[in-house]
This record gives C-alpha cells, structure tokens and sequence, in this order.
C-alpha cells in the first residue's frame, strides 16, 4: 500500500534525502564490498527487515546496505537513485521482498548488465507454503494468498534466512560452517516466536480483529485471530482508491461491535479513511495496535514481532 496523506509526500522526500547521505560512503571508488576486508561479503536489502535477517546470518562476514530503514518511507512508492542502482551494481548479493511492494529495486536489478545473486522474499514464501501444503495437504490450507507482506510471517522470514545461508555460503564457502551455524540459531529464535503466536491461539482463538490494511495479517491468523475486515475496504485501501461508502458504513459499525477484540493499525501510512476508523475505534473504546511495515530503530526482527504478539495479547486481556 502507498502513502496517502498529503505529509508523506514531504516524509519521502525527506527520507530520500537521508538515503542518498547514508549510500555516499558505498559510492566512492571502491563501492561496497570492494574495499572492505576479502571476508567481507557486500549485501544490499530493499528494506531494513531483510537486511537485519541478513545481519542475523552473516554476522561480521557481511556489510548490509538496506536501502528503506526510514519509518517514514514507503517502499511502495520510494524512488531510488544512482546511488542506489551504483550499490545493487556492486553488491555480492541482493535480497528484495518482491510481490509488487519493493519495485523500485526489481527494476533496478532488470536494468544490470549483470545482476548480483537475488534472493526474493515472496518466492521463498512460495516454496514454504508449498511444503506445508504438501506436509498438511489434509487440511485444504493455503494462507495469505496474494499479500505481499511476507515479513509478518515468521516461517517465511526463516525460509529466506535459510536461502540467504545458502547463498552466502556459495560465495564464501570456507565459511559455510558458520553460516550455518547462524542460521540456524535465528531460525531457533523464530521458532520461540511462532510457539508464543501457537499461546495466543489456544487461549484467544477465534477473536475477531480488524484491520487498516493487510500487513499484519499473518502474523494475525498465526495468533489464531479472525480478521473481520470488509474485503472491499481492504482492497480499496491497498489500491489507494476511496473505499466504497457501504464497506466504510461496514468497517464503522464493527469498531463499535462487542464482538471485535481490537484494531490493528499501520501508523506507517495513513490515509483519511483509514484516520477515519481509527477515530472511531478510539472514540468506542475498542483498544488499538499500532503497527509499522519497517524494522523500528533499536529493534531485530525477533524483538519486534515479540512487541507485536505482546501488543496482541495486552488488547485480548
């Protein structure tokens, strides 16, 4: 989804501004990777979520690049640069999220000569969902169909933590042991995650919740939580168009419905409508979650879908 208040348009200028200063030191004669220790593997990320998932495995054999780390920016409608293109160039490898969300650096990588080794995010959820399908085919389930927003989905993010070891160890394979070894101590604390989402599900399974938009919902339905949201309003908000007036009158009357145990809230882009339903939400009582799509500052990706789940279940309290 892009950003539709009229002060985003300001925010993403301004995070493009502190982008094109934080790429400077990778566009000097060197680039990155080039003149950094011959251990050193340069790595690009089309946001600060993969590019924390690459720090979790790489450790100190990888120098990160994550080009959207701004809160205020979204990576829908960010605009990169030469510098950003001069960094995809020079990258030993590139991790994007894929699905439409992050086009900026798929186009980027289309217009190389030679394109570094990608790893795409959505894919890595595909072959996921697949073994889970083929591993539970009994149970006819195939979550998330068509919602790009695969961080919020922790089985995903170890996949591509997995692919990423993988790759990482094709270019450095005297390290593959330790990458490894990485890897598979954050997929250990991922597993910690989905086992406090499988809590919640036992003891609040079934709640219903609403939504401004999809980005959490995967997170939602491993917590056992029942999205109510009226498609029609979640279709318009992602298509940036206005939401059709019976699907707001809808969204409206389940803010104030007893059946709804809360709302969960994309502060990172806003929109009338969306502000609309908030307001509505707090003028009800009906508790909120905020949540963002990119890494807060000072989290990991563990830390943050941990506050996550806790916002989730202080709301079902």
């Amino acid at each position: 989804m892009r950003a539709r208040a009229a002060t985003s348009l300001a925010r993403r200028g301004a995070g493009a501004l502190v982008l094109t200063l934080a790429l400077a030191a990778c566009s000097s004669d060197d680039g990155p990777g080039a003149g950094s220790d011959e251990a050193t593997l340069s790595v690009v990320a089309s946001t600060n979520v993969w590019g924390d998932v690459v720090r979790q495995v790489g450790g100190d054999l990888v120098e990160v690049t994550s080009v959207v780390d701004d809160p205020s920016v979204d990576p829908h409608s960010f605009e990169a640069n030469a510098r950003v293109e001069l960094a995809m160039s020079r990258a030993d490898l590139v991790i994007v999220n894929g699905g439409g969300y992050d086009d900026f650096a798929s186009q980027l990588l289309e217009a190389l000569d030679q394109a570094p080794p990608v790893v795409v995010a959505v894919d890595s959820h595909a072959a996921e969902d697949t073994h889970a399908e083929d591993t539970h085919a009994e149970d006819g389930h195939a979550h998330g169909e068509g919602n790009e927003h695969v961080w919020y989905d922790p089985p995903t993010v170890e996949a591509v933590a997995l692919d990423v070891a993988d790759e990482l160890a094709a270019l450095a394979p005297e390290h593959a042991a330790q990458l490894r070894a990485n890897a598979d101590a954050f997929v250990g604390r991922l597993a910690e995650l989905e086992q406090r989402a499988a809590r919640l599900a036992e003891e609040h399974g079934g709640a219903e919740v609403l939504a401004t938009e999809p980005v959490p919902l995967f997170l939602v339905e491993a917590a056992g939580l029942v999205d109510r949201t009226p498609p029609p309003f979640s279709a318009a908000v992602e298509e940036e168009t206005d939401v059709p007036p019976a699907a707001m009158s809808e969204m409206l009357d389940l803010v104030s419905s007893p059946q709804v145990a809360f709302l969960v809230y994309n502060e990172q882009t806003t929109g009338p409508q969306t502000d609309q339903v908030l307001e509505a939400a707090q003028a009800a009582g009906l508790p909120v979650v905020d949540v963002t799509e990119t890494l807060p500052e000072g989290e990991d990706y563990v830390s943050w879908m941990a506050g996550n789940l806790d916002a989730f279940a202080q709301a079902l309290a």
